[in-house]
């Protein structure tokens, strides 16, 4: 039934589905005390509560958008975006590194993979849906030309860590909330969050590079600009000081749309089994994995 919907919403024009998105944003936020609650608060912890009302609209049009995304012929997608700077991605394949693509829950970050494996081969990182029934629509739509899937876990980090040996592409998104022993307590906004560790170790293998990636919706439904940014931190010290580095790099691509993050996702959660940051301490200077049990990327 869900695919079959999603189908028949796929044939819509894209300013309509945006309309309706926006529609469903406002429903939700109406109809959601804990919804509301969260969005409203992570918006103000991070100094944007100014864009409470956008942002109320852009979240609906970020769940109306998926059936185009994911269910539309790829060539009418495609169409639908432009590139910004893609000679920095051009310049880091002709190096032969390998790239790893930092892309948070910003705009219509379902759509930058796809861009991407338009011109150059991909492998995402991907978390299974937790109902089976949206396993094959979520798949398929994910499994395209060019682009691959490597499972959440130690098999699929295996496939990421081999895919830059050979100096290819691999997609990661570094604002989820990991599991615990996969993360450490990092600063985002000002506030502790327990971040992965796992961009980092692959950027590190083979000294693959870094670039940003977000897709950013335009007004009116006219389609979106997916941008690519050059990562400008540097990878050192500890585990937790560089979860905080990759934090500070998504913390300006939010900056830039921010009414456009995904500010309803909780994270600022304590995943079971993950011991909270001392009072009083360094958001970036409290790990919260036990000694030996960080994610390994040995291929």
């Amino acid at each position: 039934m869900l695919v079959h919907l999603f189908r028949l919403l796929s044939k819509l024009p894209l300013p309509v589905l945006h309309g309706l998105g926006t529609s469903l944003g406002w429903l939700v936020y109406l109809a959601s005390p804990s919804y509301r609650r969260r969005l409203r608060s992570n918006l103000e912890h991070a100094g944007f509560k100014a864009h409470l009302h956008a942002a109320v609209a852009e979240s609906g049009k970020a769940i109306i958008e998926l059936p185009f995304v994911w269910c539309a012929p790829p060539e009418r997608v495609a169409a639908h975006a432009t590139e910004e700077n893609f000679a920095l991605v051009d310049a880091a394949l002709a190096r032969g590194r390998g790239i790893v693509f930092l892309t948070p829950h910003l705009g219509c970050f379902e759509i930058t993979a796809q861009q991407i494996a338009l011109r150059t081969k991909l492998t995402v990182m991907y978390r299974p849906p937790k109902k089976a029934a949206l396993k094959p629509l979520i798949e398929g739509a994910r499994a395209r030309h060019n682009l691959h899937l490597a499972p959440a876990n130690m098999s699929g980090v295996r496939i990421l860590a081999k895919c830059l040996k050979r100096g290819e592409p691999i997609g990661v998104l570094p604002d989820q909330v990991p599991q615990e022993g996969e993360g450490v307590w990092a600063p985002f906004f000002g506030r502790n969050a327990y971040t992965m560790t796992l961009p980092a170790k692959l950027a590190q293998m083979g000294q693959s590079e870094i670039i940003l990636v977000y897709a950013e919706r335009r007004p009116g439904g006219k389609g979106y600009i997916v941008r690519f940014v050059p990562f400008e931190g540097t990878l050192e010290g500890s585990a937790a000081e560089q979860a905080a580095t990759v934090n500070r790099a998504m913390e300006q691509l939010i900056a830039r749309c921010p009414a456009q993050y995904f500010w309803s996702y909780n994270r600022y959660k304590q995943p079971d089994g993950v011991p909270a940051p001392g009072p009083g301490s360094d958001a970036g200077s409290n790990s919260g994995s036990k000694p030996g049990s960080e994610t390994r990327v040995d291929a």
